[in-house]
């Protein structure tokens, strides 16, 4: 419990004296010094040289090695892998991106990721040895272990034990979830959705999904399924995305939208009463406080937003605050950069 309390003390201070570590501890000096010589010795806290200036015997500083290990959050898309790479404060130190064939089966798919993601660590100077979990992100159902479940996006997708690969890429602890499960919890740590706690995101882009976030948590459901929504015919999300592409490319529709082209207009009406249909669903059974469209259609801004707000409006009771994605393609890679982070905080941290 005194290891627990001064690190996460010194985490939030950043840099701190003995004194001061022991006024927000409640902890002796004797203590907070014993806890720090052992947090030193497994090299997660380091000692501060004293300022060259200072006069008198100067005050012992101490400060959190964020760079004692690392975190990956990989986004295994359709067209691209994204990877991030976080120190143990959260910062993202390398990103790399490569694309990658939408029809490329599944041993290519995670050939391309799993070289993308060790590119990532090797072009930030980390050695290896220092990634300590590896979280991917991925479209389908992603069930507790890590696994696959289902999924009808990615050629000979389902079944992959995705955490369990992530994690041998580097000796590490896998994860793997969904990708707007990801995208939510990222959105909530440092996008969009900041100052909310029941949050509906739905990805809007070839591809519909939905993450939802409870009180603050992430909520996958019994089997992983939670937000799912597209599944059902009625709601229509499977084909909505090529119904709108059947005008053209996504933007180039929105473009025209935006400059009052009647065809493009009409296209993204269609494609926004679809979205607000499973949209809705998701709101009347969770009464959120925020709803935000993330996702690589979210770009086009209030040409997608309003529609989508009025269609809302028509099917709920009441309509959240809606927003776009502040994060927009990174949400997913930086949801895992959080997710094992969660991890490496609770298993490795003691926090």
């Amino acid at each position: 419990m005194n290891t627990q309390v001064t690190l996460k003390a010194l985490r939030v201070e950043g840099v701190a004296t003995l004194t001061r570590l022991g006024r927000i501890t409640g902890l002796s000096r004797q203590t907070v010094e014993a806890v720090l010589d052992e947090l030193a010795g497994r090299g997660w806290v380091r000692e501060i040289p004293p300022d060259g200036g200072a006069m008198g015997r100067p005050a012992r500083r101490f400060g959190f090695r964020a760079d004692a290990g690392f975190v990956a959050g990989v986004d295994i898309g359709a067209n691209k892998i994204l990877v991030a790479l976080g120190d143990l404060n959260g910062e993202v130190v390398a990103w790399e991106r490569v694309s990658v064939s939408a029809e490329a089966p599944a041993s290519e798919r995670l050939e391309i990721a799993r070289r993308a993601t060790l590119a990532c660590v090797d072009a930030a100077g980390v050695p290896r040895t220092r990634v300590w979990a590896v979280c991917a992100g991925t479209s389908g159902v992603v069930d507790r272990s890590g696994r696959v479940s289902l999924s009808i996006v990615l050629p000979g997708w389902t079944g992959v034990d995705l955490a369990g690969l992530a994690g041998g890429w580097f000796g590490c602890t896998g994860l793997a979830a969904n990708d707007a499960n990801l995208a939510v919890r990222a959105e909530h740590w440092r996008g969009s959705a900041q100052h909310a706690a029941d949050v509906v995101y739905v990805l809007a882009g070839h591809r519909i999904g939905a993450g939802v976030l409870i009180d603050g948590q992430l909520h996958r459901g019994r089997t992983g399924a939670a937000g799912e929504i597209g599944a059902l015919r009625q709601v229509a999300w499977e084909g909505a995305a090529t119904r709108l592409l059947d005008h053209g490319e996504a933007g180039t529709v929105f473009d025209a939208a935006r400059a009052g082209d009647a065809d493009a207009i009409e296209a993204v009406e269609g494609f926004a009463e679809r979205l607000a249909i499973g949209a809705a669903a998701l709101v009347l059974a969770i009464d959120p406080d925020l709803l935000v469209v993330g996702g690589g259609y979210s770009r086009a801004g209030e040409v997608l937003l309003e529609p989508f707000r009025r269609h809302l409006t028509e099917l709920c009771l009441g309509v959240p605050e809606v927003v776009t994605s502040t994060l927009g393609d990174e949400s997913v890679a930086l949801g895992g950069v959080r997710l094992a982070l969660d991890h490496v905080e609770r298993e490795v941290l003691g926090l």
